[in-house]
């Protein structure tokens, strides 16, 4: 039993160092930092999507006064949109990104404050600052609402005390 034991890590071991080497040579030898972002960096379509759940489960952790979890999410979002604008540098659409922050900063205020009625009509100024950035970019059919339903069922947004 020992020695196939011992066989299988090592081939394990070699696998893993053989892969990793190639790799790593593939990426010295041929591409440059901008060639990988653009070979592996995601799309602007998959950011939003990660944007779009970030803003759904902020919701459910503000509605749910779950104020550490609200401030993850909105830190979230603040990273989601600047990875949009260092990684889609071409897209005219991140030139409008701006546009998102004084939505940003009134619902970190309404969680700095814990306060649900600011947080809420925070939450709709974001909301309505995605419909006009997808409306001023040709993307009106792309319409973002306050969720109705946890975008997840597998998270509980409600704060353990």
């Amino acid at each position: 039993m020992k020695p196939y034991s011992l066989f299988f890590t090592v081939f394990l071991f070699i696998s893993c160092s053989h892969a990793s080497t190639k790799k790593d040579e593939a990426i010295s030898n041929n591409d440059s930092l901008n060639t990988i972002m653009e070979k592996y960096a995601p799309g602007l379509g998959e950011i939003m999507g990660g944007i779009q759940m970030h803003h759904a489960k902020l919701w459910y952790a503000g509605i749910n006064d779950n104020w550490k979890l609200a401030q993850y999410e909105i830190d979230e979002l603040k990273e989601r949109f600047e990875q949009a604008r260092m990684v889609e540098t071409s897209r005219p659409e991140v030139k409008m990104i701006p546009m998102m922050y004084p939505a940003i900063d009134s619902i970190n205020a309404a969680i700095g404050h814990k306060n649900l009625i600011q947080f809420k009509s925070g939450f709709q100024l974001l909301t309505a600052s995605c419909n006009s950035c997808h409306s001023a970019n040709n993307f009106e059919f792309n319409i973002i609402t306050i969720p109705t339903a946890p975008p997840v069922s597998n998270q509980d947004f409600k704060v353990r005390r």
